[in-house]
């Protein structure tokens, strides 16, 4: 088994945190238990360090593993072993620290360690050691950054021979940084330099705001104070600017992300640059420094904070040139707290880089356990695959702006937001996103909004429907985003975030309707487990089914959890196991048993159904096997299915807050178009993922 890979990088900011991250999340998607280790790390945690790229992985995957158990030895430490002839004892520090972590888990991702100046080659012989007594295939890294086409193809052949000289196993080569312009060319020759070679080669293009710092990152690398705007730290800095000029010249020089650098007694740029920002003439610039250990005067000050999502503002005790200088040199890292970075640096890897090819070279066995992590990433990979668009009512809320951010920078589906023009331009501004590719539409001034109004009243006719009444409600934007779906200009909705259930799903029930096989809508919650995903339904919708509707229930269920990866195992549960329960529920539960598994002949051939069946025999193999040894689901089920909303909706939350599962849901099933619900409390990775079900869900539909 395959279990373990090692990146090393050719030079000094090759850009590997960007690569690690994708690498990271290529694993997440097959493997249950990944480890993140650095031989040597140049933090000393005896000093309040820490390792930027450990902490980055750690925080984003969310590894269960000790930051001191992710590394080795610190960099000061390995150069007193080195400098004492003591390489074998470093060597053997760092297998031992390997191995005790690789005993956690099933794959460890290595990186190698930095290389600096005129030790790179020697760094390089040391890297190469390290991965060959960890046993570890390597995985090149090039940047292509500052370098002509040759120097570039030269550099790659020089180590892919270094390697091959030691007997190493070099499994792939990235190139990172490329000019976009240059893709082509450097692709051709390096096919040319390296055929025949048994090595998969990606090129990744440069991409700006990966390499420009965020604010958060000047200020923390320059020990600045941060004045205002400390929600706004991760805009990118583009370029930067000295004011020290009048205005007028000033204006001409702001561009967009541009950082002016300026001294702090100076209100006239300072309440100039926000002005700017406000104006929608002006460029977006991404902050503001002030120098020399002055800040705005206390008049100024009030002035500044009447000003809504300001740009940062921060200030340093230099004097402006000294903190030109000092800005100038600061290099862009990916820091834990950059999550539109984070966001950026997967999507280009995802774009560029041929994803299962890659993860069949590295990976030899899957395991069949999925974790929260794993089904999140998977989500989003099959939501790709059938690009969908779905439309969100609630353009104007910040999570939702946010949430489809990160979902068009990933390309998972297309997005039109509802809402104010002007107002979801303005949220957009002020928060700093980029959304260009979101449609925005604001229902009563749509050209389909006469359309709509008329079909709306054609379709609720025989309940006294009229015009007038049918344009009232459908500049509703829950209507307005469920009447797209119906007319085929959407494939989804998402809705929740500031509305009720109840409005959400109000103008399904009316017009998108259930599908022919179903008479109800119903609603499951996907249980994130430690070790596996769970399918809970009702839990959210049907306060008590008939036996006929739970049989419907345990149906769709089952085809909902294998849409998303589940094997359905089916357990219809109830407060006994077999035929020896009596009294009216677990009768009902008998009942509806037998009538889905007469509908699972037609409708899911071979579906496994058991039930009645107590969730302890159901999810416990011990207990399943002795209350029901002849069951194919007992001790094994995957769908559980309900008596009543009473008993799921608090099953699933005493789960939930008991286990620290993640539940996603509720996902409504048995509509003939997907429309899903948000909590009013929802998080951005919620709505991420809501929308992803829904978008697997409307391609599933057309499907059928």
């Amino acid at each position: 088994m395959a279990n373990k890979l090692y990146v090393a990088g050719t030079e000094p900011r090759s850009g590997k945190s960007a690569i690690i991250l994708g690498l990271m999340e290529l694993l997440t998607r097959s493997v249950k238990r990944v480890a993140f280790f650095r031989p040597l790390t140049d933090a000393d945690h005896r000093q309040g360090e820490r390792d930027n790229t450990i902490n980055l992985v750690k925080h984003h995957f969310h590894l269960p593993y000790a930051y001191e158990e992710m590394y080795a030895f610190t960099s000061t430490e390995a150069s007193q072993l080195l400098a004492m002839g003591r390489n074998a004892d470093l060597h053997e520090g760092i297998l031992t620290a390997f191995n005790q972590l690789s005993e956690k888990a099933d794959f460890v991702l290595c990186e190698g360690i930095e290389l600096e100046g005129v030790t790179a080659s020697f760094d390089f012989d040391i890297n190469v050691e390290i991965s060959n007594n960890l046993g570890c295939p390597v995985m090149l890294v090039a940047g292509a950054r500052m370098k002509t086409e040759e120097e570039l193809v030269r550099s790659v052949r020089v180590y892919s021979e270094s390697l091959a000289e030691r007997s190493s196993n070099l499994v792939a080569v990235i190139i990172n940084r490329v000019a976009p312009d240059a893709m082509e060319s450097v692709r051709g020759k390096l096919a040319a330099e390296m055929a025949g070679a048994q090595r998969l080669v990606y090129l990744i293009p440069n991409d700006e705001n990966l390499g420009n710092p965020s604010v958060g990152e000047v200020a923390r690398l320059l020990n600045a104070e941060i004045l205002y705007g400390e929600e706004n730290l991760t805009r990118h800095v583009r370029s930067f600017t000295i004011a020290a000029m009048q205005l007028r010249n000033l204006l001409e020089r702001i561009e967009y992300g541009t950082l002016v650098i300026t001294p702090g007694d100076r209100s006239d740029v300072i309440l100039a640059c926000l002005a700017a920002v406000e104006s929608m003439t002006m460029p977006n610039i991404s902050g503001i420094l002030l120098t020399g250990g002055l800040v705005p005067e206390e008049p100024i000050q009030r002035v500044i904070e009447g000003f809504k999502n300001t740009v940062p503002i921060i200030a340093v005790h230099e004097n402006t040139y000294q903190a030109a200088i000092r800005v100038d040199k600061i290099h862009a890292a990916i820091t834990p707290d950059n999550t539109r970075k984070i966001i950026q640096a997967l999507a280009v890897f995802e774009r560029h880089v041929q994803m299962d090819e890659l993860s069949e070279r590295i990976i030899k066995t899957k395991t069949t356990i999925v974790t929260p992590k794993m089904f999140e990433s998977q989500l989003l990979q099959r939501a790709k695959q059938h690009r969908q668009h779905i439309v969100l009512p609630e353009g104007e809320d910040e999570r939702i702006l946010k949430a489809a951010e990160i979902l068009l920078r990933r390309d998972v589906v297309d997005i039109t937001l509802l809402g104010q023009e002007e107002r979801i331009l303005g949220r957009i501004r002020s928060l700093g996103l980029h959304l260009g590719e979101a449609q925005i539409i604001d229902p009563q001034q749509s050209p389909l909004f006469e359309d709509y109004a008329r079909t709306y009243c054609e379709l609720r006719g025989s309940k006294g429907m009229t015009m007038d009444n049918a344009r009232d409600i459908m500049g509703g934007r829950n209507f307005f985003g469920t009447m797209m779906i119906y007319k085929g200009d959407a494939d989804g909705m998402v809705s929740g975030a500031t509305h009720t259930t109840a409005d959400t799903i109000r103008p399904a029930f009316q017009f998108i309707k259930t599908r022919p096989e179903f008479s109800v809508v119903s609603s499951i919650f996907l249980m994130c487990l430690n070790d596996r995903v769970l399918a809970y339904g009702d839990c959210a919708v049907n306060p008590d089914p008939t036996a006929e509707q739970l049989a419907e229930i345990a149906i769709n269920s089952a085809k909902t959890a294998a849409l998303f990866g589940i094997e359905p195992l089916v357990a219809m549960l109830s407060y006994s196991s077999g035929r020896s329960g009596k009294g009216q529920q677990v009768e009902k539960v008998r009942t509806a048993t037998d009538i889905a598994i007469e509908m699972a002949k037609t409708q899911y051939p071979g579906l496994a159904i058991e039930g009645p069946i107590q969730y302890d025999a159901a999810v416990d193999p011990v207990v399943g096997q002795a209350k029901l040894p002849d069951s194919r689901v007992a001790g094994r089920a995957t769908v559980f299915i309900f008596p009543d909303l009473n008993t799921g909706n608090n099953t699933y939350k005493a789960v939930q807050r008991s286990s620290g599962a993640v539940a996603v849901g509720p996902i409504l099933q048995g509509l003939r178009k997907p429309v899903n619900d948000l909590s009013r409390g929802c998080l951005v990775p919620d709505i991420v993922n809501t929308v992803a079900i829904t978008a697997v869900q409307a391609y599933a539909e057309k499907q059928q």
